[in-house]
């Protein structure tokens, strides 16, 4: 390595340009000196935000990755972007701003850099769309870069037994049916969330920080970390010393970022079950990259990847508990020791998977978290891809924890989340029914808003698993039951889930993955020939232009895509 190189591939622009001298004269301001225009310029983005537990501690975490930076010769800023509290926002118009939040954050990421000519980067994340946000701008910026987790919560105590964010949520459903008092609902509030940290089962922030880890993007081990760890400032710090190293050996996201990569995330994703919403984010992080991925590759994946972690929202533990067990980095050692994942794609420490890999100590000895390869919970991953009349161009259902591979009811439509719940609190919704959320799709939410609130609240009313519910919006990765999102096309443009009435036969069938909705090809055009697209909801502002912009969830809902 040529250690003269000069690692301002941008910044030089700046440094060393006698017409900069206006610009190097504001950068005094905030603390350079002579020597500091000789350093690649490394920026910090941080997530910091009091509005959620998930990154109300990353403003520590940026300066130790700053103190790293600096210290192996970068000369490095911490800049912000924000973040929206999916777990705040849930059940009401706020949802509506979540996913775009995506968007904003990758946006933001990317004009701060560009502008600023910064030569690499370290991003610092923590709630769901964090993560995918800043690896959407890791890709398009494509420039030495890491990212860090901020790391999963605690789980909340509770007469003796673990709690979270979607013990919350459920206990709205057992309240609403009787099942516990106001004062117990109190309890669940006040004692569900103590502390720093994302939602801890293997929910969206969790499962994204996984695949992340698994795609060579980020420090092993950093994904499974929890927030609250010593060793977690330990591992931001290593990430501001590394994006220096990657300068130094020319090694950017697109080299680590390939088709194979992604195959290793996707197959992490699938033996830990995680959040169905794996599939909109690593989709748009590959469009980004420029990487071809398509939901029939999960597919592919998932017919050969055995599901294995018993996680909430299905199963019992949580990330503290896979931490202890010995973490992501133990579950992909055995995933790679077995021939699951491609052990030679390149990683942000400059080696490959497999090497990064050699030293690490397996799952531990009576660990339940992880089963073993030879007694999975499924022999397949959980994250089905569903097709027919109602999707033809896909929709997802996370199937981990059913019993039942077939379910067949009437219809009960709903043209918002709002109209479903009020039905579902009044005691509408009965056992057998299907029920449909419909224009709620990236387009006619807009912003495909999650459904955690109404899922929660069913399983909280003892139906879980005795309705289904289909939407063209998404669910949280809390999400569990017979539930199905996603669904593409989406009502607003025109999707076959639009033209679904109050009573019609739907058939959900597992085994075959398809969605059918039992109404002849002639009624279905003739509904067609009467469906007029509902008014935008919104005219002005962010949710009109995403609106506007945004591709079908079947391509991750994103709003770069030339072809929509």
């Amino acid at each position: 390595m040529d250690e003269s190189k000069d690692l301002r591939i941008r910044s030089n622009v700046i440094s060393d340009d006698e017409n900069r001298v206006a610009n190097r004269a504001m950068l005094r301001a905030v603390g350079f000196e002579d020597e500091d225009f000789k350093k690649p310029m490394i920026g910090i983005a941080s997530t910091w935000s009091e509005v959620t537990p998930c990154n109300v501690h990353i403003d520590e975490l940026a300066r130790k990755a700053k103190s790293g930076a600096g210290g192996n010769g970068g000369a490095p800023m911490i800049f912000n972007t924000i973040t929206v509290s999916d777990g705040i926002a849930m059940g009401h118009e706020g949802m509506h701003y979540s996913l775009p939040s995506r968007e904003i954050i990758a946006d933001s990421i990317e004009t701060v850099t560009n502008a600023e000519r910064l030569d690499g980067v370290v991003a610092i994340g923590g709630c769901d769309k964090t993560t995918p946000g800043c690896l959407i701008a890791l890709s398009r910026l494509n420039l030495p870069s890491v990212y860090i987790y901020g790391g999963t919560i605690q789980p909340g105590k509770l007469d003796g037994k673990d709690i979270d964010i979607v013990s919350s949520f459920e206990a709205v459903g057992k309240y609403q049916s009787g099942e516990i008092d106001s004062e117990e609902l109190h309890r669940v509030e006040c004692n569900a969330c103590p502390g720093a940290g994302a939602c801890g089962g293997m929910y969206t922030a969790n499962t994204m920080a996984a695949a992340v880890e698994a795609l060579g993007m980020s420090i092993p081990g950093s994904s499974s970390t929890p927030a609250i760890n010593d060793y977690k400032e330990e591992e931001c710090r290593q990430a501001g010393e590394l994006v220096v190293e990657l300068l130094k050996k020319d090694i950017y996201p697109k080299d680590i970022m390939t088709k194979e990569a992604f195959e290793n995330a996707i197959t992490v994703v699938m033996a830990l079950g995680g959040s169905t919403n794996a599939f909109l984010h690593l989709t748009a992080m590959a469009h980004a990259a420029e990487v071809d991925i398509s939901l029939d590759d999960f597919e592919r994946i998932r017919r050969n990847v055995p599901f294995l972690a018993d996680m909430k929202p299905s199963g019992t533990y949580v990330m503290q508990d896979l931490y202890e067990a010995g973490g992501v980095p133990a579950v992909m050692k055995l995933l790679h020791d077995n021939g699951y994942l491609h052990g030679g794609c390149l990683t942000v420490t400059g080696q490959t998977l497999a090497e990064n890999l050699e030293n690490v100590d397996p799952l531990k000895d009576g660990q339940k978290v992880i089963r073993p390869l030879d007694n999975p919970i499924k022999a397949e991953g959980s994250l089905v891809l569903m097709k027919g009349n109602l999707a033809p161009d896909g929709a997802v259902a996370k199937m981990s924890g059913l019993k039942i591979t077939n379910f067949e009811g009437p219809a009960k439509v709903y043209d918002s989340e709002a109209e479903a719940t009020s039905a579902i609190s009044g005691g509408d919704v009965k056992e057998g029914d299907v029920v449909v959320i419909r224009n709620v799709g990236p387009k006619g939410g807009p912003g495909m808003p999650e459904m955690l609130s109404i899922t929660a609240m069913l399983v909280g009313q003892g139906l879980g698993g005795k309705v289904a519910l289909l939407t063209d919006g998404r669910f949280s990765g809390g999400s569990h039951g017979f539930v199905i999102g996603h669904i593409s096309p989406e009502a607003y443009v025109g999707g076959p889930i639009g033209l679904l009435e109050n009573g019609d036969i739907v058939n959900i069938d597992s085994s075959t993955q398809e969605i059918n909705m039992k109404v002849s090809d002639k009624d279905q055009e003739e509904r067609k020939s009467r469906w007029k697209r509902p008014e935008p909801k919104f005219r002005r502002g962010v949710l009109a232009k995403y609106s506007r912009l945004v591709s079908s969830a079947s391509k991750g809902a994103v709003t770069d895509d030339p072809d929509e």
